[in-house]
């Protein structure tokens, strides 16, 4: 009777240019270690879970290269830092919550920072709205500066009077931007925190509310999340920023957090 030989695994391997051998990792323990043959050399494999790690921290680097050179791209189209340097301290941590509606107000944004990448995908807005001096600015900012420093999300926090400033500044000849442009680097960020929504009582004119709604549409048909902080009620921000935005604004679950307790400015230690 004819003798029938057994292939392994290992005669395998070898055929296809490469070995497993036994190895020992300082860091990972044993492990099996795979060694190429690759003209005349051989080309010896490290441990997995090594490798693993290099890769998640090439990874990260390329993220955070890539995060860096967006945001660089947008300070440089804003002309100026996306966070302006007077709100660049302003933390969820450090604001103060000293009774019950600044602590409802505090978690609903620290719930909104902490689900933001879900938020992202549906573009749910958030307002915030209410009194004067009640720490509606300081969370807004604050939300912007959380997903700056513990996401690669981008984030922009601007005035709707310096929006439409540097809107106007584009009609100058000499301008080095087009009304195209500054839009555009409000509509691009993962957020858009939008502050002294309706800060005049007077009738809004129609260039304000033209450049809104081109703001807030712009965001909406991308799906990216904006919050809006006025100092206006509900429904007097419907009128000041005309009913398309609003509609907009709450299209998707978009939520009104109330601030109505009394200014804390100069009460301050």
């Amino acid at each position: 009777m004819r003798s029938e030989s057994v292939i392994t695994m290992s005669d395998v391997r070898n055929a296809a240019g490469f070995r497993v051998q036994p190895a020992h990792c300082e860091h990972h323990g044993d492990f099996e270690q795979r060694v190429t043959q690759l003209m005349g050399r051989e080309i010896v494999g490290r441990c997995p879970e090594c490798e693993k790690a290099a890769t998640a921290e090439r990874e990260a680097k390329r993220q955070a290269d890539e995060t860096r050179q967006k945001r660089e791209h947008m300070a440089r189209k804003l002309g100026s830092a996306l966070i302006p340097k007077r709100f660049a301290d302003r933390t969820l941590a450090n604001y103060r919550a000293e009774h019950e509606g600044q602590r409802r107000a505090l978690a609903f944004c620290t719930r909104y920072v902490a689900a933001f990448e879900e938020i992202e995908r549906t573009g749910r807005c958030l307002m915030l709205l209410g009194k004067v001096g009640t720490g509606k600015t300081h969370l807004g900012a604050a939300m912007a500066n959380e997903l700056m420093l513990t996401t690669t999300a981008t984030a922009v926090y601007r005035t709707v009077g310096s929006v439409l400033q540097a809107i106007r500044s584009t009609y100058d000849r000499q301008s080095e931007q087009s009304e195209a442009d500054i839009l555009a680097s409000l509509i691009e960020p993962s957020l858009l925190v939008l502050d002294e929504v309706g800060v005049s009582k007077e009738q809004p004119s129609e260039f304000e509310l033209t450049t809104l709604f081109s703001i807030i549409n712009g965001r909406y048909e991308q799906m990216r999340p904006t919050v809006v902080i006025s100092n206006l009620q509900a429904s007097q921000l419907r009128h000041a920023m005309g009913e398309r935005c609003y509609d907009r604004l709450r299209e998707g679950g978009g939520v009104v957090v109330p601030f109505e307790w009394d200014s804390h400015r100069g009460t301050e230690s």
